[in-house]
């Protein structure tokens, strides 16, 4: 590791929807959301924006500012993760789509279309899913409200079944891939 690697602290959360992986910089800010079962793709993802050798993790407890607002959420205060300040690395396209994401309230959602005309960039509606995909910030810069155009179910890198919970958390309105009801299929 090198010197001028950025310390991030790694803490761990258990949720009503799995272990969440919770990397803070020394500002208090959120820099990585994923998924327990994930915890490779976060490390790839790490490297990706930072570099081989530009983030140290160290295993720690994030600080309340952030973990506070997370529990909050999952109790049911679906507007309490708009407080905390999140900072990753992206390109200015994927920053601009990232920060468009946290302007859809709970229980809203938005089809990628309207993602990408909110941004002024109508006809880049792929590259907004591709953004959109590679948001490392889950939940909290909440990709999972963005859904097809017909209301359905769309990709989501936590899984559909989480996809699904988080928006029925929210009382979002959405349909199931295939038209029927997608069953929840979580490890405690």
């Amino acid at each position: 590791m090198s010197d001028t690697a950025e310390a991030f602290v790694l803490d761990r959360m258990s949720t009503p929807i799995g272990e969440l992986l919770i990397a803070v910089d020394g500002e208090a800010r959120l820099r990585i959301l994923d998924f327990g079962d994930y915890d490779e793709r976060m490390h790839r993802l790490l490297r990706r924006r930072y570099g081989p050798d530009g983030v140290r993790l160290e295993d720690g407890r994030a600080p309340a500012s952030i973990r506070q607002p997370i529990e909050a959420y999952f109790a049911g205060d679906l507007t309490a993760l708009d407080a905390i300040p999140v900072k990753t690395a992206g390109t200015p396209f994927q920053l601009a789509v990232w920060a468009a994401l946290r302007t859809i309230p709970a229980g809203e959602t938005l089809s990628y279309g309207a993602l990408a005309a909110r941004i002024g960039r109508p006809s880049a509606v792929r590259a907004v899913g591709l953004a959109n995909g590679a948001n490392p910030i889950g939940v909290v810069v909440p990709c999972h409200r963005v859904i097809g155009a017909d209301a359905s179910l769309t990709g989501y890198g936590g899984g559909l079944e989480r996809k699904r919970w988080l928006l029925s958390h929210e009382g979002a309105h959405f349909t199931a891939p295939g038209g029927g009801q997608l069953e929840l299929t979580l490890a405690p």
